[in-house]
């Protein structure tokens, strides 16, 4: 497989089916970062994400992956299209405490087939932004603490704080909302999965 890099130096270089394969190789990962987060405007901040690498003053320079540097780029933009939201209502944000529910409210739910699925999404857009954002991007991207730590600006050992608080803020949530016992159960199960493989992470263990 071609590297992210080389398909990059491509694109800005000229090559139209380059760009095109780069895009069609992350596209499904920024997609799934802004619907849980950003309701009907999810489509619009994917495509500006896309825009924003094709930006020869903004463009990826080769300092992270080429993954990292496109979930940066969709972080930033998240937070830039909150602040305005609230600028707009005259508060301010803090993402350390606010959450999708909190900044959003009316936006819809994400589509979920499953119950235990909205159960999961609902509780998730009920804990701090800046800790959805750590949670989601470790548990459903891989990203390791390293590539966390770039992507969210902020040091290794606060991504573990994170992962270890939201683990606990998610549960918490999830009990505090109606549902039947075994959607319930059943996001229990992904809780205890998801504490299995964070403590993996904090013994080094493949994302250490």
């Amino acid at each position: 497989m071609v590297e992210d890099a080389e398909l990059y130096r491509a694109w800005r270089a000229g090559d139209r089916a380059a760009g095109q394969a780069l895009v069609e190789r992350h596209y499904d990962s920024i997609v799934r970062f802004f619907r849980t987060k950003a309701g009907p405007q999810a489509d619009d901040l994917v495509q500006r994400v896309f825009l924003v690498c094709a930006d020869p003053q903004a463009g990826f320079r080769g300092e992270s992956s080429f993954r990292t540097y496109l979930f940066g780029v969709a972080r930033n933009l998240l937070l830039a299209h909150y602040r305005g939201r609230v600028r707009d209502a005259r508060v301010d944000a803090d993402f350390s405490v606010q959450s999708v529910h909190d900044l959003g409210r009316g936006l819809s739910s994400v589509a979920a087939h499953r119950a235990d699925e909205r159960l999961l999404y609902d509780a998730l857009q009920r804990i701090p932004l800046d800790i959805q954002m750590t949670l989601e991007l470790f548990y459903w991207e891989d990203l390791t603490i390293t590539e966390l730590a770039a992507v969210l600006e902020i040091p290794e050992g606060t991504v573990k704080s994170r992962l270890h608080r939201g683990r606990v803020l998610l549960e918490q949530a999830m009990h505090t909302m109606p549902a039947a016992d075994d959607a319930k159960l059943s996001v229990r199960v992904k809780l205890a999965q998801w504490a299995a493989h964070m403590q993996a992470a904090a013994h080094g263990d493949d994302h250490g």
